[in-house]
């Protein structure tokens, strides 16, 4: 660097802040992060919501609501999940901008974080998705899109009944488990079952559903999966395939319909995601996870969660960060819009 380029470096960059960047999209997305002060708010301040989104008591005039639902009582293994969404929210190193997409996804929608599904009950599974049904369905009556935050992956069974229940819905589903097994132990409402009951109501389309990431000592369960016509990746073919090749799989599986986005986090290998009630070794890395998503851009996705976080096995957090960014990838999606365009395939 000669002295002409560092005195221009120095008028430019001086006594500039760290919001007053010159490129016009990242001005664009400084203000809109800026506090009415001229900063960033604290992220470790305050009351916590995820992305430090506003509180509402409602849904009113809302595209996108953030959810909790802290109930955990269809886990086959390791309880825990009912406190995923407190430990979700208490992740402060996530967005608020998107560098894939570049956009700041909370300036692109009208969107709050409402709090957790009000339970009845602690001790009633059977009410519980009863009490979930009912508080998405009036989501979907106003035509408000749900982020969720799980919670036991049973708590997506309800969420598919009220969004589906008009024009079943695709699905793209990040697993270890393909989660269409039967009943068992006298119950057939389980975390491990919620895609078969939610094709047997006729809300979800197996045609339109790919389940990525499957292994594992439970795969003599899956048979009702490969009937019903879902398209099932192994991860054995997710390896020898790659991203590029299973996203562009997935894109044609789901079409232009509506399309729900499940994320489980023991999809991921436990070296990344321990905190989960059934790990199993040898799945996704948070980047092979991250680049699936984002190659998701433009669909026509009418709801996403992020379920199975049990923060009490993960002493490091590391489950806890990748559960916050993997549903910051799913909100950046959601506020793209059918028709953004992201520049993937």
């Amino acid at each position: 660097m000669d002295k002409a380029q560092l005195e221009a470096l120095r008028a430019r960059y001086a006594d500039a802040g760290a919001l007053d960047a010159t490129d016009q999209g990242l001005r664009r997305a400084a203000a809109q992060v800026k506090t009415p002060s001229g900063q960033r708010r604290a992220p470790y301040a305050g009351l916590p919501t995820f992305l430090d989104l506003p509180c509402a008591e409602d849904a009113t005039d809302l595209d996108v609501a953030v959810i909790g639902v802290p109930m955990d009582l269809g886990v086959s293994n390791r309880p825990g999940a009912r406190f995923g969404p407190r430990a979700v929210r208490g992740i402060e190193r996530i967005g608020p901008y998107h560098p894939t997409f570049k956009t700041v996804p909370m300036a692109s929608a009208r969107c709050a974080d409402i709090g957790d599904v009000p339970f009845r009950s602690r001790f009633s599974l059977d009410q519980s998705l009863e009490d979930i049904e009912r508080f998405y369905a009036a989501l979907h009556a106003q035509g408000v899109r749900p982020l969720s935050v799980g919670g036991d992956h049973s708590i997506t069974y309800p969420i598919l009944k009220a969004l589906g229940r008009n024009t079943p819905v695709g699905l793209v589903h990040i697993d270890a488990h393909c989660d269409t097994m039967g009943a068992f132990d006298g119950s057939k409402f389980h975390h491990g079952g919620p895609f078969r009951l939610a094709v047997l109501d006729g809300v979800l389309d197996p045609e339109r559903t790919i389940q990525i990431g499957i292994r594992g000592s439970s795969n003599m369960f899956w048979e009702f999966s490969h009937v019903s016509g879902m398209t099932v990746v192994y991860m054995e073919e997710f390896m020898q395939a790659g991203v590029a090749a299973i996203a562009e799989r997935a894109r044609e599986v789901v079409g232009a319909g509506p399309v729900y986005v499940s994320v489980d986090v023991d999809g991921f290998d436990p070296a990344y995601a321990p905190g989960t009630g059934t790990p199993e070794v040898g799945g996704l890395t948070p980047r092979e996870g991250l680049a699936l998503l984002r190659t998701l851009g433009g669909l026509n996705i009418v709801g996403a969660d992020v379920v199975e976080v049990a923060p009490q096995y993960d002493p490091t957090t590391n489950t806890v960060q990748l559960a916050a960014q993997l549903l910051f990838e799913e909100f950046a999606l959601m506020t793209l819009g059918r028709n953004a365009q992201t520049g993937h395939p």
